[in-house]
């Protein structure tokens, strides 16, 4: 992903998860937070999807339509921040790729787990690619803003 990308990954973005809109600022600011961690894929019709991902804190996940300022110097986990295929890729196990890339990612970046909050019914995707759902009260405010059927999810690498 490059600066360039940022207008058609928004455009998914509010296509993918119209109930959970965030602001333009929060593409910009991941990307230059951790560019390593954003990427797209092409489509026939331009960008068909993208990932946004970037190290962050065990047991904890960013707010929605937050700003983070700077990634902590603590990192413990490789958080999943979005991952969004428009209909036109979805089925073509795009997804499945996108997973296993951030996974070689991540333990090669020397961290021993992943985590993410699932949201649109999508925990049982992130089951089959080893994520567990995690019971964490004290994130309780946060999760409540993606929804109601949000759950924190967290896979170990090692």
């Amino acid at each position: 992903m490059t600066s360039v990308d940022l207008p058609a990954v928004c455009g998914i973005a509010a296509e993918v998860h119209p109930d959970f809109p965030e602001d333009d600022s929060v593409f910009v600011e991941r990307l230059a937070l951790y560019p390593e961690g954003c990427h797209v894929l092409a489509g026939a019709d331009g960008l068909a999807a993208y990932v946004v991902s970037h190290p962050w804190l065990a047991l904890s996940c960013p707010p929605l339509n937050a700003l983070l300022g700077s990634l902590p110097a603590d990192a413990a986990s490789y958080y999943i921040h979005d991952v969004a295929l428009t209909p036109a890729v979805r089925g073509a196990g795009h997804a499945t790729d996108i997973v296993a890339a951030l996974a070689s990612h991540a333990a090669t970046a020397g961290f021993a787990a992943m985590s993410l909050v699932a949201v649109n019914g999508s925990m049982g995707f992130w089951q089959r690619h080893g994520f567990a759902s995690e019971d964490m009260p004290g994130l309780a405010a946060k999760l409540a803003s993606y929804g109601d059927d949000a759950r924190f999810m967290v896979r170990a690498l090692t």
